[in-house]
């Protein structure tokens, strides 16, 4: 050990971190306390907890790992005895193939790193990490096991002042929103949320109860709740971790935190708004490794997505993608912004909000409180010499006029509307004000779309379509028709589905939609012209296409479409 020690001090020392004089001081008092070097120094002062645990990083190079920001699998902590754990001050944090990394406050500590490699017979790989949070974090996860049943059981009431039911002052909120308990409670909500897939966590506060939904492939479904007593303390140690502020209730507020699960790291967008029954808190969780997929990954078919490359290759005009909420625009923009993301190419965005970063690409967040608007960022823009603008959204009047002059003077434009089709996004934009003429010149195509779940191939089966589902469909009954669905299996929760794809109805303007649109033609007319001399595939169609080849069913289609 002394060996150990020894190499840490000198290495210090060598660095010009610490004298010897001081290495000479704090090796004496290790031997008097039997307390490791490291911790000596710094309770001596002689170097700051933040500074050792970067020089550790650095000097070994192994990863500063901040344990506030990660969701521990209870399956990885179960690989480590809590005896083993706090005996060398270390949590396991991560397990890849047959490598397990352990956080440690003395990652120096080669006797640990044997110790935990005999026990679990994987490859120990350390990371650093203070020892304030590595005690924290052996408070959380060994504190309470089980499931979320146990851990709700395991909660003393009367302890944390929980019985009575009243509204809890700020003081006693802040003390019960630290307690391991109610960290690890949190924690198992969001962990759960995102090993079924979530997209969104609904915490809702009801009469009697505190429902919990997630959002999974775009459905919400009801999960096992924590009881109503706990409403405030979740809710209050949500906001913390957001930096929103605890004692405000009245109003809504909004804020972001980072997690890290098994190597992914989860931005996490929190939206809370006051009701009747307390805080309603929604949180969206977005895979920043997963978030911008490839053009050929989002389901596009072959004759469409060749039309659409070259379109988004252009050099100038208006390219719209529209759907309601939820139906994968960002995802659609963000996938075509990368494909011509170039070094020739100055790409600048306009969002609100700014989901995922884009290596390579200049974003801009809205922000209204300084007048930041879709409209001035745009104006900001221009002066930027752009060849791509994205702007995520046509919200008004002004925005699609600057937007559409953008165009007009060699840039091409990405933006999103709310129509339920293609050809209903130009007479949107005459509806908000523009000119006709300026819509018929500067779109070259609106891309429509929607989202349906595909079939989960873990229980996917062949099946004859009854003649009702063939004519909601306005698919030929003549023949044997083979379609799909799933059966229902652990791998989906038993829905029969298990990820999104898109279906997509892409318009390009020809001469006679351009003179269609500076006649003020009516949507039903444009589409009639669209889907006869422009090839254009409806977005039924195209699920029709994907049912018969076997990526989705019926009923999605159906779902994502009747109202069309």
């Amino acid at each position: 050990m002394a060996k150990e020690k020894l190499s840490l001090g000198e290495s210090l020392v060598a660095e010009g971190v610490i004298t010897a004089e001081q290495l000479s001081r704090a090796e004496e008092e290790s031997k008097r306390t039997n307390q490791r070097l490291s911790k000596i120094l710094v309770r001596l002062g002689y170097i700051a907890e933040e500074d050792l645990v970067a020089f550790l990083s650095n000097k070994l190079s192994i990863p500063h790992i901040e344990l506030g920001n990660y969701l521990i699998d209870p399956k990885i902590i179960d690989l480590v005895p809590e005896a083993l754990a706090r005996k060398h001050e270390l949590i396991p944090v991560l397990k890849i193939g047959n490598r397990l990394t352990c956080a440690m406050a003395d990652p120096w500590n080669v006797f640990a790193l044997d110790e935990i490699r005999s026990k679990t017979h994987l490859i120990v790989e350390p990371a650093v990490a203070t020892e304030g949070d590595i005690k924290k974090a052996l408070n959380e996860y060994y504190g309470a096991k089980g499931s979320m049943e146990d851990l709700i059981k395991s909660i003393d009431e009367e302890k944390l002042g929980l019985g009575d039911g009243k509204e809890m002052d700020l003081k006693k909120l802040q003390g019960i929103v630290e307690e391991p308990v109610v960290i690890k409670l949190v924690n198992m909500i969001m962990m759960k949320a995102i090993k079924e897939r979530a997209s969104d966590i609904h915490i809702e506060p009801e009469e009697d109860a505190l429902k919990t939904r997630f959002r999974v492939d775009g459905m919400l479904h009801e999960v096992s709740a924590p009881p109503k007593h706990l409403q405030s303390a979740i809710i209050s140690r949500l906001k913390i971790m957001a930096d929103l502020n605890i004692a405000e209730r009245r109003v809504p507020q909004d804020g972001r935190f980072t997690i890290k699960m098994e190597g992914k790291q989860i931005d996490v967008r929190m939206s809370c708004v006051p009701t009747i029954y307390g805080e309603n808190v929604v949180l969206r969780l977005l895979d920043a490794a997963s978030a911008v997929l490839s053009l050929e990954d989002l389901g596009f078919s072959k004759d469409t997505l060749a039309k659409f490359d070259k379109l988004i290759r252009r050099p100038h005009g208006i390219i719209l993608v529209t759907g309601p909420t939820g139906s994968g625009k960002t995802t659609t923009l963000y996938a075509s912004l990368n494909k011509i993301n170039t070094v020739e190419k100055n790409i600048i965005t306009v969002e609100d909000p700014v989901e995922y970063k884009l290596p390579g690409i200049r974003q801009i967040q809205i922000n209204n409180k300084v007048e930041l608007t879709f409209a001035n960022g745009l104006r900001s823009i221009l002066r930027q010499d752009p060849n791509v603008i994205m702007v995520g959204e046509m919200r008004d009047h002004e925005t699609a006029e600057i937007a559409i002059q953008s165009a007009l003077t060699g840039h091409l434009v990405f933006s999103t509307l709310h129509t339920n089709d293609a050809p209903g996004a130009v007479t949107r934009m005459i509806d908000m004000g523009v000119e006709p003429f300026l819509v018929s010149s500067s779109v070259i195509a609106v891309l429509a779309q929607r989202l349906v779940r595909t079939i989960c191939p873990e229980c996917k089966g062949k099946y004859a379509p009854t003649k009702e589902e063939l004519k909601d469909l306005g698919v030929s009954a003549s023949g044997k028709a083979e379609f799909y669905r799933g059966k229902g299996c652990p791998k989906c929760m038993s829905t029969g589905y298990k990820g999104r794809i898109g279906i997509y109805e892409l318009m390009i303007p020809d001469e006679k939609i351009r003179n269609a649109v500076i006649s003020k033609s009516s949507t039903d007319e444009i589409r009639k012209l669209a889907l006869a001399g422009g090839g254009m595939v409806t977005l039924k169609d195209d699920g029709i296409r994907k049912i018969k080849d076997g990526l989705t069913t019926v009923e999605e289609v159906l779902r994502v479409t009747e109202e069309d």
